[in-house]
């Protein structure tokens, strides 16, 4: 990039003088760098042109505080003039993230985008998480938002299709199945146990559920499914049966209709001088997940100059576009004023057309308003939770004299009705709160009715059994609703299970069992702790404590009230004997249907949209 450079000095201090210094400045774009008294660059910004932006500065206008701010410290302004107003969008983002200034707006610097890797070269891909450049021969599918979301897909791929997920050096040295073939996470192709053929479906469909053709999947499993069924192949009929019902469920929290769009959503909302960005990644019809990002601003920055600044960095890289993140298609919350301008330069250097909107209508305003109402949750919550819990954690710390302040904790509880119907819950809060996608309930077999011992110690091996299967993460803290007792069967099973490093609590109830009133139970067997009625570490460990209450009760009443009776679709106008079992077929069982939403129903062929309308209403409309 070619440039010429003009650097203009002026008064040091409060004596500035603007007039003398916008006579001496071009009109050709470019981008402009304020100085203050320490001669540190505290703004950079850029301009179509140079001398009509920076005039705008010191107008005897009203200005925001940001703008009041800023002037008062100006000392000297330097203008680097560019060729074109691409190259000084481009300049003003390389001098942004290097420099980071004072009065911009700075997001968080993603390096590279994570996505999914898979081998096809080889006999037997495998699927894994990748980083980085593209070098290795095979086909790769993203970006993801995260590398949380890229994992959490890998785990739904491998209950969906057990293809092999292991390194080359651990695949290419087995003489025997690995632990993920014992729980049917993979098919152990390293010791012959399944023909290049039959993984080679496995691979096709994950190929077709990473590029956006979930539906034709399903169409597939469910022919196999009736074929198998039809041959009385049952327990083959059940594996294609549980493969329709996690694809069905993971088309559920996709929300997206359109089978070909590679759109990205990104909605602002600010509140209480703080701000949140909420980016949605679609790629190929696919939802492939959201991240949040919470700038560091100036108090007084506006939700168009904070999405003009999350623009340039997201998607500009160096002195080129990054393709990589790049889609066709850009769906904002606000406009900015640059937009046209910004618009133009992304296109230019991508060579093709990329659109920018902020008015959409039918699926992109509801992606939309996804995003926007995704990004006011995030806020609100980074708001109420981060003062008042981390100060329960760093008290909860201090109560228990821990080395390190606790990242992860796990709470156990117990409901029954008379022993009938026991359901045992385990939530999980971290230091953002409650962390909802991990909470687990487990329905109580094979017990005397009433053992809440037994009932705990079967919940608490089942949780943790997994962990050792690599499934889910180790706590800091188990809390267990109980006495001694409970507090005895969780040590146990974390010595059978040789668990170790998890500090185990006990959180019996007071005298009338009355809240502030309940005693802490260590199963270290040190002396139990009682903590004052308005502790701060209390509250946390109340809040945990009535959370898996909530949750074991919820489930336990759910499960008791549970009735076996004849299919409700039967008594639906409209829906005759082929329609039902076309909508069973797809959706792999009447549960199945009942969860799924007028939208997913109306996919099904034969099922209009009033009739799916009907569907859901029966399964829904009772329950308010």
């Amino acid at each position: 990039m070619e440039i010429t450079c003009c650097h203009h000095g002026a008064a040091v201090n409060d004596n500035f003088d603007a007039k003398a210094y916008l006579k001496t400045v071009s009109q050709q774009p470019g981008v402009y760098r304020m100085f203050d008294a320490d001669d540190t660059i505290i703004y950079v910004g850029k301009a179509r042109n140079l001398k009509k932006r920076l005039s705008n500065y010191f107008q005897k206008r009203p200005h925001d505080a940001k703008t009041v701010a800023l002037v008062e410290r100006i000392v000297k302004i330097e203008t680097t003039v560019t060729h074109t107003e691409t190259e000084a969008l481009l300049l003003e983002n390389n001098l942004i993230k290097a420099l980071r200034p004072r009065y911009n707006i700075v997001f968080k610097d993603d390096k590279s985008y994570p996505y999914i890797y898979l081998s096809t070269q080889q006999a037997f891909p495998k699927l894994t998480f990748h980083r980085g450049a593209k070098r290795k021969e095979g086909r790769y599918f993203g970006p993801y938002p995260s590398s949380h979301s890229v994992r959490d897909t890998l785990q739904l791929l491998q209950k969906l299709f057990p293809v092999r997920q292991c390194k080359d050096s651990f695949y290419n040295n087995r003489s025997r199945p690995c632990l993920q073939y014992q729980i049917k996470r993979c098919t152990a192709p390293c010791v012959g146990f399944v023909t290049e053929e039959q993984y080679g479906e496995d691979v096709r469909h994950v190929e077709m559920f990473l590029s956006g053709k979930s539906q034709q999947v399903i169409d597939e499993l469910a022919q196999k499914m009736e074929r198998a069924s039809d041959k009385m192949h049952f327990e083959e009929a059940a594996l294609f049966r549980d493969q329709i019902i996690n694809l069905r469920r993971m088309q559920e929290t996709q929300h997206i209709n359109s089978a070909d769009e590679d759109v990205d959503v990104i909605a602002v909302t600010t509140r209480q001088q703080h701000a949140c960005l909420q980016l949605f990644t679609i790629r190929q019809g696919r939802n492939l997940g959201n991240k949040s990002f919470f700038p560091k601003a100036q108090k007084d920055s506006d939700n168009s100059e904070l999405l003009e600044a999350f623009l340039s960095q997201h998607y500009l890289q160096g002195d080129k576009v990054n393709a990589v993140n790049l889609p066709r298609e850009i769906i904002l919350s606000h406009d900015f004023a640059n937009r046209d301008w910004f618009t133009d330069a992304l296109s230019q250097l991508a060579g093709h057309a990329i659109k920018i909107k902020t008015s959409v209508r039918g699926d992109r305003a509801s992606w939309l308003k996804m995003a926007v109402n995704n990004a006011e949750l995030a806020l609100q919550n980074r708001l109420s939770s981060q003062a008042t819990l981390l100060q329960r954690f760093e008290a909860l710390q201090k109560a228990l004299k821990l080395d390190d302040m606790p990242e992860r904790m796990e709470c156990f509880d117990i409901s029954h009705s008379h022993g009938e119907a026991t359901v045992a819950s385990c939530v999980v809060f971290d230091r953002n709160g409650p962390l909802k996608s991990d909470y687990r309930r487990f329905n109580i077999e094979n017990i005397t009715p009433g053992d809440d011992y037994a009932a705990m110690h079967q919940a608490l091996m089942r949780r943790y059994k997994r962990l050792q299967d690599g499934e889910g993460k180790l706590p800091d803290i188990l809390f267990i609703d109980g006495g001694k007792g409970q507090v005895t069967q969780a040590r146990d099973v974390l010595e059978e299970l040789s668990v170790h490093g998890v500090l185990i609590i006990g959180i019996a109830k007071g005298e009338g069992r009355k809240p502030g009133l309940e005693t802490l139970l260590l199963a270290t067997g040190a002396i139990a702790v009682t903590l004052p009625s308005d502790s701060a570490a209390l509250h946390l460990i109340q809040h945990i404590r009535d959370e898996a209450h909530r949750f074991a009760i919820t489930g336990h009443r759910a499960r008791r009230g549970k009735k076996r009776t004849r299919s409700v679709l039967e008594d639906i106008p409209g829906l005759g004997p082929k329609r039902r079992q076309q909508l069973l077929r797809q959706f792999g069982g009447l549960q199945e249907v009942a969860r799924a939403g007028v939208e997913d129903l109306a996919k099904v062929p034969g099922i209009s949209k009033q009739l799916a309308q009907s569907v859901y209403d029966a399964f829904h409309i009772d329950n308010g």
